[in-house]
């Protein structure tokens, strides 16, 4: 199997979701993999969220991740459902801590020079710039960059269409994290047709920074 790393940094878009009804989540991930973005990073900001990523990750053609991973109560039942990886908002020491014993992948989000030193003392690499747009966007996270040229990132926060091409361009750039593919709103409607949309012009425009 593909390391998850690996997989980010293929796929190079990560749609993030909340989805506030699970029954909504097989036609969700049909609209990603047909779109070409087999991933899906399913935040706990809904009560259907735990349902979200079980029905999801049984599927096997998809990678499941949870995210706004508060505590580590929150890790132990998403890895029960079969999430293959963690992402935090922020850099929260116990979750970090618990993920790194139980090799379980985690991006937490960072923000400063400290929280990557945080990381680093972790043995963590890859890190979620978060939330980037409102913390200087890519400006920031070259100076960022600048004393730490051995982490990844992963900007997630203020990223879209009009800025994802610069973002990916950026070699330090591991892949970013995007709302707007898969938006609640668009889920609880039924538009799984912009959804496939939004996945589809996701790809073109990680293609288009690949080729430039």
């Amino acid at each position: 199997m593909i390391p998850i790393l690996d997989q980010f940094e293929k796929i190079r878009v990560i749609p993030v979701v909340a989805i506030e009804n699970a029954q909504d989540t097989t036609r969700l991930a049909d609209a990603l993999v047909e779109g070409g973005l087999p991933c899906a990073e399913i935040t706990f900001r809904t009560p259907g969220a735990l349902d979200a990523m079980r029905i999801m990750a049984k599927r096997g053609d998809i990678l499941v991740g949870a995210g706004t991973v508060l505590k580590v109560d929150q890790v132990k039942a998403a890895a029960d459902m079969g999430v293959e990886f963690m992402v935090s908002p922020g850099f929260n020491p116990k979750v970090v801590a618990y993920c790194v014993e139980n090799n379980i992948i985690i991006t937490p989000g960072i923000c400063t020079p400290s929280d990557i030193e945080a990381a680093l003392e972790f043995g963590l690499d890859a890190l979620k710039f978060f939330p980037a747009e409102a913390f200087g966007g890519l400006k920031t996270l070259e100076a960022l960059s600048g004393p730490y040229g051995m982490v990844r990132f992963i900007p997630t926060g203020g990223v879209g269409p009009g800025n994802l091409v610069n973002y990916l361009r950026f070699p330090k750039t591991l892949a970013c994290g995007g709302t707007w593919i898969a938006k609640s709103t668009n889920i609880s409607e039924g538009r799984f047709d912009l959804i496939l949309n939004n996945a589809r012009e996701a790809v073109a425009l990680a293609k288009e920074a690949q080729a430039n």
